[in-house]
């Protein structure tokens, strides 16, 4: 078979009907445990951060505390038009641990998220997180009070989503993803309650919200909408240089996927179209990257010809625009709500998006037809992909609307911006 993996990722627990329980169960108790320390420690923390009003914050903006790899590149955009800015975190995912803080070093996680609320207080003049919260999102009772204690702070908070944190799964009518979240997360089913809660807390709570990708399907408001807020150092991810003569094919055309949830992805579509390809005589080879450190990521995309993203979501992420930055072509489904919000909000033009838009029902033949193109042509999507990348989301473009935003809300930068 000629579909690699590389480096996949390790089995995990079970996902039978009992071990879903035990998790609920275990979630629960976690939960309690939380309510009951929020309880005990509600008064002092309430002194202590009307107290941190009076404390100087050297630092303009803190990004945290969920460990995503956006923060990296967000921190760029923000130190690109001034800003004194640091990432921090009390707990890290395998891909990444390139974070200037990790409060994981200080203390057991369990106490991270109070820990870190107290960091803040004394650290950051404004925050931007996720609709899981601040410090205190996995706590009980004090992530509902969580916006009300920041501005009791004096600290100004910038929310947006990233994907999970909005996943209210009763307000978006893509049934397929629906399924495939049953598939890849059958525990998914116990967050609702607290997700749509979260998403209330801060839409009415926060400073500024940010929108965008297919996260509209599940918000009410937001003050800013963007493709997304996905922001990538085009300046690290150099255009890949062409291979061969630009008239002839591909042969074979090589492609990678990068999964890290496959029924989300449609991962066994791609796999299923490639291999009746294969069957068909068509010279295509895939490669499934599962499980790998992002530092490796762009080694990997470059050996390639096209980049597979998405079948289910309707809209791109930070894997299609690594692929992008590096002139790729991107094969990623593209929901036409999505595709008209934006052009209608005024951020798209018609016919600008360099995404090869394919279903589940078209994957094969829009593969086969990738296959047959000339490199030159492959080469000329690839440089319409990186163009699109340097405009909406390199460092530069989404450190303007950051930098809007922050002095929106009376937040100007520390330091003088770098060249730009």
């Amino acid at each position: 078979m000629s579909d690699t993996v590389v480096a996949p990722r390790k089995a995990g627990a079970k996902r039978g009907f009992h071990a879903t329980r035990i998790r609920y169960h275990t979630y629960l108790f976690v939960r309690v445990v939380y309510l009951a320390v929020d309880i005990v420690l509600f008064l002092p923390l309430l002194v202590i951060t009307i107290l941190s009003r009076l404390a100087p914050r050297p630092v303009d903006i803190g990004l945290g505390p969920l460990p995503s790899i956006n923060s990296r590149y967000h921190k760029q955009c923000l130190e690109r038009y001034g800003y004194r800015c640091e990432t921090f975190v009390y707990h890290t995912w395998y891909f990444t641990t390139d974070f200037d803080v990790m409060l994981n070093k200080y203390c057991p996680r369990a106490f991270g998220p109070y820990v870190s609320y107290i960091f803040c207080l004394f650290r950051y003049k404004c925050l931007y997180t996720y609709f899981t919260g601040g410090p205190l999102g996995f706590t009980t009772l004090l992530a509902r009070c969580e916006p009300f204690l920041f501005q009791l702070a004096g600290i100004k908070t910038v929310i947006m989503p990233f994907g999970a944190d909005v996943h209210v799964l009763t307000r978006t009518k893509n049934k397929l993803m629906i399924h495939a979240f049953t598939k890849d997360y059958p525990g998914f089913r116990h967050n609702k309650a607290r997700t749509a809660a979260q998403i209330d807390t801060w839409t009415h709570g926060a400073d500024h919200i940010i929108s965008g990708c297919d996260w509209v399907d599940f918000m009410y408001y937001w003050d800013t909408l963007m493709l997304a807020h996905f922001a990538i150092d085009t300046e690290a991810f150099k255009e890949a240089q062409t291979r061969g003569a630009l008239a002839k094919p591909c042969v074979p055309l090589r492609l990678i996927h990068a999964p890290n949830h496959r029924n989300l992805k449609g991962t066994d579509h791609i796999l299923r179209a490639v291999e009746e390809l294969q069957a068909d005589g068509v010279a295509i080879e895939l490669s499934v990257v599962e499980g790998v450190p992002n530092e490796q990521m762009s080694s990997l995309i470059q050996a390639a010809d096209v980049v597979v993203d998405q079948l289910v979501l309707g809209w791109y992420a930070m894997f299609a625009l690594e692929g992008m930055a590096l002139g790729k072509p991107v094969v990623c489904h593209v929901r036409s709500d999505f595709y008209d919000l934006y052009i209608g909000a005024g951020l798209l033009e018609p016919g600008e998006l360099p995404l090869v838009d394919a279903t589940i029902h078209t994957i094969k033949e829009t593969l086969r037809h990738l296959a047959s193109l000339p490199r030159r042509e492959l080469h000329r999507i690839g440089l319409r992909s990186r163009a699109f990348v340097e405009k909406h989301h390199s460092i530069d473009a989404v450190g303007a609307i950051f930098d809007s935003i922050n002095r929106e809300l009376d937040l100007h930068p520390s330091r003088t911006a770098s060249n730009r």
